[in-house]
């Protein structure tokens, strides 16, 4: 049985289309709340998605972009939220900063988020931070 860390030889990045390689699929990491979860398809998969490094960064953001709107959302609509605890609503808020000037910073290529998607999100986290501190 194969590595499924193990670099595989360069075919086309399932993001950018590049032929940059080689290119990676990890099977277990964490969600930005540190939730393990499984990012790899299983064996059964016919065509599995693979990432150049650069893409990959991307998916990396993408997730925890996802994960952070995705509690935002819940806390706003009263659901019980990883953002309730300050602490984690201040990492998220330093997160989404991040994300942000990465995703400024980056001239070409393919965007796998939207910077105006991101600077709302980071508006309403900002929001949020600041009715937590009244």
């Amino acid at each position: 049985m194969a590595d499924s860390t193990a670099p595989m030889p360069a075919v086309r990045c399932d993001a950018c289309g590049a032929d940059r390689g080689p290119l990676m699929k990890l099977s277990l990491g964490k969600d930005f709340f540190g939730r393990t979860y499984d990012r790899l398809s299983p064996s059964s998969d016919a065509s599995p998605k693979w990432y150049c490094e650069p893409c990959s960064m991307q998916k990396n953001l993408q997730r925890d972009f996802r994960d952070i709107k995705t509690e935002i959302d819940k806390l706003h609509s009263g659901q019980a939220s990883a953002l309730t605890a300050a602490d984690q609503l201040q990492r998220a808020h330093l997160r989404l900063r991040e994300i942000q000037a990465l995703t400024g910073s980056q001239v070409s290529g393919t965007r796998l988020l939207d910077p105006a998607d991101v600077a709302s999100l980071l508006q309403r986290v900002q929001a949020q931070t600041g009715a937590a501190t009244t």
